[in-house]
């Protein structure tokens, strides 16, 4: 048997956005206690940095894994649109800094080398991430019906 389901179209430009909404928090957030960590360390504390902005960013790329799948296969085809070119962003900009990360780190060395880094995935992701969050605004998007199977 199958039951009709609406999906709001509210729901569905929301699902566009939020892979990206959340990777401009999480770069932001760690761009700011990357920032904050250099003010409050002082010589004998000069991790504090290191440690306080990494996490962020790692937490998120564990997660990212399954608010990018939950949206891979939305009903819609241009929510998963928005979500495939945010997430080959996100994850190409962060598997380059794998490879490209270390010798940007000891170009500088120390909190600036690490500044370097984050700058770079911040200035590479943030704004077309913002530009992808706001052309999901602006489109024009409709409630969708789909129907479900129903196990009896």
């Amino acid at each position: 048997m199958k039951a009709k389901r609406v999906i709001p179209a509210s729901s569905s430009r929301f699902a566009a956005q939020l892979f990206n909404l959340i990777t401009v928090v999480v770069l932001l957030i760690s761009l700011t206690a990357l920032l904050l960590g250099k003010l409050l360390a002082g010589q004998k504390i000069g991790f504090l940095p290191f440690v306080l902005s990494l996490p962020p960013v790692m937490i998120w790329l564990g997660a990212s894994i399954f608010v990018y799948a939950s949206i891979a296969h939305h009903p819609n085809p241009r929510t998963a649109h928005y979500n495939k070119w945010a997430g080959y962003r996100y994850y190409g900009v962060m598997g380059s800094l794998v490879v490209f990360g270390q010798p940007l780190y000891d170009l500088l060395g120390g909190w600036q080398g690490l500044m370097l880094v984050l700058g770079f995935a911040v200035v590479v992701i943030v704004p077309w991430a913002l530009f992808d969050i706001y052309r999901a605004a602006r489109e024009s998007w409709q409630d969708m019906t789909i129907e479900v199977a129903i196990n009896e």
